[in-house]
Formats: structure tokens, sequence, C-alpha cells
């Protein structure tokens, strides 16, 4: 009985840090989707891009965060190319790259 205890215990334990582990896997994914892709135009603001990090250039963005920053970023808007010109990179390389950069401008705010 002791060892189907300590079994429930350890898979309890493993269970409650997997999400964790799998979101700062994604944010890793996203850092390095955006240094390779994304910092090229969101570090300085070529052509109107807000920077990462500046909170300011982002008010005029849509509340509903994560859902259309992506979907911005997968499809193209204004002058931002879909996939930032990148081809090869795919929807979740899009997406975790997003996320990383709101959470590096706007840290005290929950993620979607």
């Amino acid at each position: 009985m002791t060892g189907s205890l300590y079994q429930a215990a350890v898979w309890s334990a493993l269970f409650a840090f997997a999400p964790m582990a799998s979101a700062s896997e994604r944010l890793e994914d996203g850092k390095r989707t955006y240094e390779k892709i994304c910092a090229g135009c969101h570090q300085t603001g070529v052509e109107g891009a807000p920077v990462v990090g500046k909170a300011d250039d982002w008010d005029q963005r849509s509340s509903l965060w994560d859902a259309v920053l992506v979907e911005h970023a997968q499809n193209g808007y204004l002058k931002m190319p879909a996939h930032g010109n990148a081809d090869y990179t795919t929807d979740y390389d899009v997406g975790a790259a997003a996320e990383y950069m709101l959470t590096l401008t706007h840290p005290e705010l929950p993620a979607d």
C-alpha cells in the first residue's frame, strides 16, 4: 500500500509541474523564433513595427492579445509579412514567438 501511495504522489507531482515545464519550453521556443526572425523589425521598430518591451508601442493593438497577434503574424498584416517572411516557420513557431514578445512587453498580464 505504501508503494502505491508513493507512486500516486510522484505522478501527482509530475502532473502538477508538467504545465509549467511545457509553458517554459514554449517560451524558450518563442525566444529562439523571435531572435531568429522577429527581432529584425521588432527590436528597433523597422517600418513602424511595435518594439518589444515598449508597452506604449502596443497600446493601439487589440486587447484580444494572443489570438489577434498570432493571426496577424501567421497571415500577415499591414507591412508585416506572413510568418515574418520565413516560410519555413510553423504556426507553432509563430504563436510561441508572439507569446514571448507579449510576455516581455507586458509581464504583468496573464497569458491567454
